[in-house]
């Protein structure tokens, strides 16, 4: 019980020092891990628990939609692949289908993936760039 109340105060310390770009990273990260249990869950017959995770995953989704600033292309195209995938999902849990919730599984591991990869770049560009001054 003390392990469990220790584990779940980690998690929110992490959550409450955690930066913007690895806040979106762990949704992603959660994205993943939702679809992939509903697809388990269905492999398991458990419709409630498959519906379920299907649910946290879409939720992830509207989350990520509202908060595009659509004046960016890039929002606007992010914002027709989560439409899309927000729509996928739901089909996969009406009829529970692991084919179209295996589809959007793709979708999201390479969001993530690209996510994660901008964010390496991003972080060796500034360390790159800290310390050096030019001279005039």
């Amino acid at each position: 019980m003390a392990l469990n109340k220790a584990y779940t105060q980690y998690k929110e310390n992490s959550i409450f020092t955690s930066s913007p770009e690895e806040l979106t990273l762990m949704l992603y990260n959660g994205l993943v891990k939702f679809i992939m249990l509903a697809v388990q869950s269905i492999e398991e017959k458990d419709i409630k628990k498959a519906h379920d995770n299907f649910i946290r995953a879409q939720d992830i989704i509207v989350e990520f939609r509202t908060t595009l600033d659509l004046k960016y292309d890039i929002a606007k195209q992010l914002d027709s692949i989560y439409d899309y995938m927000y729509w996928r999902l739901t089909e996969a849990n009406i009829h529970k289908d692991i084919e179209i919730a295996n589809e959007v599984l793709g979708y999201a591991r390479e969001l993530r993936d690209t996510w994660a990869e901008a964010m390496k770049i991003a972080k060796s560009k500034s360390k790159s760039g800290r310390g050096t001054q030019v001279e005039q």
